[in-house]
């Protein structure tokens, strides 16, 4: 990737297609933005030795292209041809906004449009798994934020805390269970911009840094299943630790850093008198957390054989121990060092 010109150039165009979507102020503006971001990041996905990546640029192109079509013609229809200006409302207003949200909820896979997301997810590399998750979430989330729709985003928020639960549930593909955790997460960051930009922000970097952590991890160590974490790691039990400690951060169980953002959101929800919808917010929530500690609990108890190479690789690998204990450190004490510093 780093020494690949157009690999590099590809990336370069995904980010500004990325800051051109969220610093338009037109409709027709923040489209171009994401269609620049939706061809720039084909390429990226696209691998000659994996036949699968090949499957899932097609499977992301189809999805991403029909929401995009549909999207402009709900740009252009509703706005009768004024693509000028985000404040020019000239058309049936609850149309137009369940119309346009439908769209980016399509584009960024929020349920219940989820179910591209987890199969184009399981065939693609980390780093673009990565980005998937992470960076194409942007530009979509700042689109409804400009024309949110209470009714149409209460509905997703529901449905992606009840879909990504139980989609991750007895999955073998620790993609697919990144995938659904996505999904689940989706349905904070979509509650969290019914108070503020602010706390969606909040929200997201958080997201960002404990999954840019997980993923390093396992992409540095070339893992994609569960059993692979079973042959790995019976000799280095800091790895095993790390992984732990971060996907219990990730699913919000206190005191790890990752509940900080979800506690935020729990205080708006209470302060608004969001009750049903913090009720099946943690309940959910929880279930997220099962298939977390799935993921990593019986092979932290327990032993199992191993391979010479896998020995091999351990040792080839614990220079990277130092790095995956900062990770676990800010995970543990960042909620503490938050609370002391405000």
């Amino acid at each position: 990737m780093l020494f690949n010109p157009s690999k590099l150039l590809f990336s370069f165009t995904l980010i500004m297609g990325i800051i051109i979507t969220i610093s338009s102020n037109s409709w027709l503006g923040a489209w171009m933005g994401l269609e620049i971001n939706l061809l720039s990041f084909i390429p990226l996905m696209i691998d000659n030795s994996n036949s699968y990546a090949n499957e899932a640029s097609l499977k992301y192109f189809l999805t991403q292209a029909m929401a995009s079509s549909l999207l402009l013609f709900s740009i252009i229809f509703f706005l009768n041809y004024n693509l000028l200006n985000f404040n020019t409302w000239n058309f049936n207003f609850w149309t137009n906004l369940s119309l346009i949200n439908l769209m980016l909820l399509i584009k960024m896979g929020s349920a219940p449009f989820h179910f591209w997301f987890p199969s184009v997810m399981n065939c693609l590399s980390w780093f673009n798994s990565w980005m998937l998750m992470t960076l194409q979430k942007i530009a979509p989330f700042m689109l409804i934020f400009y024309s949110f729709n209470f009714y149409i985003n209460t509905i997703s928020l529901l449905l992606s805390l009840i879909f990504g639960a139980i989609g991750g549930l007895n999955q073998t593909s620790i993609r697919k269970i990144m995938a659904y955790s996505s999904i689940n997460h989706m349905s904070w960051m979509i509650c969290s911009m019914f108070f503020s930009m602010s706390l969606w922000m909040n929200y997201f970097l958080f997201y960002y840094f404990l999954t840019s952590a997980i993923v390093l991890i396992f992409n540095l160590l070339n893992i994609f299943y569960i059993n692979q974490i079973f042959l790995y790691f019976n000799n280095n039990l800091t790895i095993k630790l790390s992984i732990f400690i971060l996907f219990l951060s990730l699913g919000g169980l206190p005191p790890f850093l990752g509940f900080f953002p979800k506690w935020m959101v729990i205080q708006y929800l209470m302060f608004n008198n969001f009750f049903f919808i913090l009720l099946m917010m943690v309940i959910f929530t929880l279930i997220t957390l099962y298939f977390y500690l799935q993921t990593t609990y019986s092979a932290f108890l327990m032993d199992s054989w191993n391979l010479k190479w896998n020995i091999k690789k351990i040792k080839f690998m614990m220079h990277m121990n130092l790095s995956f204990i900062f990770l676990s450190f800010i995970s543990i004490f960042g909620l503490i060092f938050i609370l002391l510093y405000f």
